[in-house]
């Protein structure tokens, strides 16, 4: 069972890290698309680089607010996977020598958040906080048959068995004294 300071610990870093990805790659749709920090513009926004661009400096802002952090974060994994296979593979089997490792992590990084999910510092924290809130406000109280999920079964959905239909069968003949 983890501790609460284990909880706090693994959202603090999960945050971080999310924060810190999603800055990092918006940094690279930005040198894309405004030439800012350094580096050269892209001339065509709706070829492979701009379209590039656009994915990573909009998929970089909302994974830094955290905002639809999992489909965000799948779509990037996605484009970078395509980026290593399409871009980097052709030069090469090992991505150290073909310069796709930060592809490759990114991609991996991407799945994981992905998975993982935004976590409870991120605008789809508060959405979540806000979803919960409004369905302890809305629900209607439970019936006491009903506390329990899968308890309350209808009367209707099964037939009541008289003695003679258990008496049929030999084991309950026995237990009833009913042996012939």
């Amino acid at each position: 069972m983890k501790g609460k300071k284990t909880i706090w610990t693994e959202q603090v870093a999960l945050n971080l890290l999310r924060i810190v990805a999603g800055f990092l790659f918006w940094q690279h749709g930005a040198q894309k698309l405004l030439g800012f920090p350094g580096g050269e513009r892209v001339g065509d926004m709706l070829g492979m680089m701009g379209l590039a661009g656009i994915l990573e400096m909009v998929g970089g802002a909302m994974l830094v607010l955290g905002l639809f952090s999992r489909p965000v974060a799948f779509v990037l994994s996605g484009q970078m996977a395509w980026a290593y296979f399409s871009v980097h593979a052709p030069n090469g089997f090992w991505p150290i020598q073909n310069g796709g490792e930060l592809a490759a992590f990114y991609s991996f990084l991407f799945l994981y958040i992905a998975a993982r999910g935004g976590g409870v510092f991120s605008l789809d924290g508060v959405r979540q906080l806000r979803r919960e809130r409004k369905t302890k406000e809305v629900a209607p109280a439970a019936e006491p048959e009903a506390a329990i999920p899968g308890t309350a079964v209808p009367d209707d959905d099964f037939p009541e068995l008289t003695e003679e239909d258990l008496a049929e069968d030999p084991e309950i003949a026995e237990l009833l004294g009913d042996n012939p």
